[in-house]
């Protein structure tokens, strides 16, 4: 057993093995690729560092809204707007479209009822589910009230801070979505 296993690993050895009688051909390719001349690696580019920016401007208010109604051309009426009366009604019960934003909600038709003279809006939330409002009704993060109601559209009023401390009223419309293809 021993002598066959001698045999064995000798034979598998000798595969492993070449024997080269001339080997002139190779030492003179290794001496003329050591005659040539070495290259030039060009340096490495400065790194400069990435700085990163962070943006801030989200929090800060719509510029093309005033805050509050112009007295002359060019002149901001000057009074004290911090206590003027108009505050929202935080002892309220929100309404389920108080959840979403005047943006992420579309009017999609109207109802009118027979027999009455009550025009009931469609509006289609995120979910593309369809609800039904009529003036009084809120919708919108900013307290918005319904306050008329047409074929073409809705009308608000939201309550918002006027950047002083108080309260201000502020018009808005949600426009009938011609397409019909629910939210944007």
């Amino acid at each position: 057993m021993r002598v066959l296993s001698l045999i064995l690993l000798s034979t598998l050895m000798s595969g492993c093995v070449v024997w080269v009688e001339d080997s002139s051909d190779l030492q003179q390719f290794v001496q003329r690729t050591k005659a040539r001349p070495a290259g030039l690696i060009e340096p490495l580019p400065d790194y400069k560092a990435y700085e990163s920016f962070v943006y801030e401007g989200a929090s800060l208010r719509e510029p093309f809204v005033a805050l509050q109604p112009m007295q002359a051309v060019g002149k901001i009426e000057e009074q004290d707007t911090s206590d003027n009366g108009i505050y929202p009604d935080e002892s309220r019960i929100k309404a389920y479209l108080e959840d979403f934003s005047l943006d992420d909600l579309s009017m999609v038709g109207t109802i009118n009822m027979r027999g009455s003279e009550k025009l009931w809006a469609l509006v289609k939330d995120t979910r593309n589910a369809v609800h039904r409002v009529s003036v009084g009704d809120h919708m919108g993060l900013d307290f918005g009230e319904i306050v008329a109601i047409d074929e073409r559209k809705i009308e608000l009023v939201e309550i918002v801070a006027n950047g002083r401390g108080g309260w201000m009223k502020r018009p808005r419309t949600l426009a009938l979505n011609e397409r019909g293809s629910g939210s944007r």
